[in-house]
């Protein structure tokens, strides 16, 4: 493989944000397949297939003859689809299609490990300018291809200077997902939500009447690896974003922490409210908090758009049952605030690929966001809102109600997320949250603010060294 050495140098620095892409996935195991494995249902899926898009697939596999794709997917809740999609794609155009799903929270340090290797991923994804700045020189420039002149916008777009590094291809929204039918039988409607305040009075209420109601206000918040991105990152966010807000900046090498008092209360709130006392947070997993959520066990599941498929179907909820509502902190307009929207899902291609692979890999990505069964799959299987011209609209609950608060002239909260400095940052924050979960001394919460903080400023040093 070529650049071999500067891959080797470049591990270290990798290393620094090792999985710094952390979030919307529930799975622990690392799932591995081709594009001729798994998923024996998207047969009849293929078998749909129009003439015009078999046709359109016979094409882009011409011109990228001899070429093959292998895709290190970051999203462990649609490796189904995407192997579905990846078959489709190669009984189609003959072009074999490789689908690998790193485990939940350790995508960064699985990419470093496939680079390495020959063979590696031609298509792989970086979290925003963090994960871009470890990457940038395996990223193929996408100013000329076809993929690129598809986006809605060229904010999608991540950019190294003049040059197109990546293309953002899912726009997801997060906040707190409610069981309105619990929520009603408490007496409240989600109406009755729209502040902090709102919101700690009905959980409060709730937990006096647990035993009578039969459910907790909040799902656990498990802080093992594969929940604590939400509070270690997602959560997190609110605090970063309303700070960049007032002081009108989009990235920080020293975070002050104006709003972790706010922090604090959110996360109280989660903890004194919740199905399971703080000090058993450490222990319980994604799962546990999702099933607590599927069981009726508790009205509020803090989570995002990619969770609507596990939540609705046969058994489970309809969307009559459901609703998202922003996360509110108690700092800025409130009434006004929308849901937490945006990506840190941007797709790249290797550089360091065969030209045929690269070719092959672009043609794959092209008829994924133009072709009829492509955009079917993005949004109706995999619940995605893509920003291409020819994105089909998802069915999914939460992407239309995230619709609908910007239609309403509410505010989102963006995805700052994308500049904390390092995963050892959100893996030091996660820890002091699950000790202050245990024990909420004010000296355990003092060490959260110094994760925060002094380790904002210790990580983005060793990041970006002078």
């Amino acid at each position: 493989m070529k650049n071999v050495n500067r891959w080797l140098a470049l591990g270290m620095a990798t290393m620094m944000v090792a999985g710094t892409l952390a979030g919307c996935g529930s799975s622990n195991t690392t799932t591995t397949g081709t594009g001729s494995d798994d998923a024996a249902a998207t047969e009849d899926t293929a078998a749909e297939t129009t003439a015009a898009e078999t046709t359109a697939a016979e094409t882009t596999a011409a011109s990228a003859e001899g070429g093959s794709v292998y895709y290190l997917n970051f999203k462990p809740e649609q490796d189904e689809q995407w192997q579905a999609l990846a078959k489709s794609y190669s009984e189609q155009t003959g072009v074999e299609v490789t689908v690998v799903t790193a485990a939940s929270g350790n995508y960064e340090t699985t990419l470093m490990s496939e680079m390495g290797k020959s063979g590696a991923p031609t298509l792989f994804q970086v979290n925003g300018p963090v994960g871009l700045a470890n990457w940038k020189d395996f990223c193929y420039d996408l100013s000329d291809s076809a993929i690129y002149g598809e986006l809605t916008s060229e904010g999608y777009a991540l950019k190294d200077g003049d040059a197109v590094a990546g293309i953002g291809y899912v726009i997801e929204s997060y906040g707190l997902i409610c069981n309105k039918t619990l929520l009603a039988e408490a007496g409240y409607s989600v109406d009755d939500i729209k502040s902090f305040d709102d919101l700690k009075k009905v959980a409060e209420d709730i937990t006096s009447r647990s035993d009578e109601l039969g459910f907790a206000a909040f799902t656990s918040a498990g802080m093992d690896g594969s929940s604590d991105w939400r509070f270690k990152t997602h959560l997190a966010n609110l605090p970063i974003y309303f700070e960049y807000q007032e002081d009108g900046i989009n990235s920080t090498d020293a975070i002050k922490g104006t709003y972790l008092d706010n922090y604090r209360n959110i996360w109280d709130l989660y903890v004194n409210n919740s199905t399971c006392a703080g000090k058993d947070l450490a222990a319980k997993t994604g799962d546990d908090s999702r099933n607590e959520f599927l069981n009726k066990e508790a009205v509020f599941f803090q989570n995002g758009s990619w969770e609507y498929a596990n939540l609705v179907g046969d058994g489970k909820f309809s969307d009559d049952d459901l609703a998202m509502i922003p996360i509110y902190i108690g700092v800025g307009d409130e009434a006004n605030q929308g849901l937490c929207t945006g990506t840190e899902n941007y797709w790249c291609v290797n550089k360091t690929a065969a030209p045929e692979d690269i070719q092959a890999t672009l043609d794959f990505l092209y008829w994924c966001v133009t072709s009829d069964e492509g955009t079917a799959c993005l949004a109706d299987d995999m619940g995605f809102v893509i920003p291409f011209k020819g994105a089909k609209e998802s069915p999914n609950l939460f992407v239309k109600q995230d619709r609908q608060y910007t239609e309403e002239g509410k505010t989102p909260v963006s995805w700052n997320f994308t500049t904390m400095p390092s995963e050892e940052w959100k893996n030091g924050v996660g820890s002091a949250l699950t000790a202050y979960a245990a024990d909420e001394t004010d000296d355990n919460w003092a060490a959260v603010v110094s994760a925060f903080v002094d380790g904002w400023a210790t990580e983005y040093k060793l990041a970006n060294p002078q």
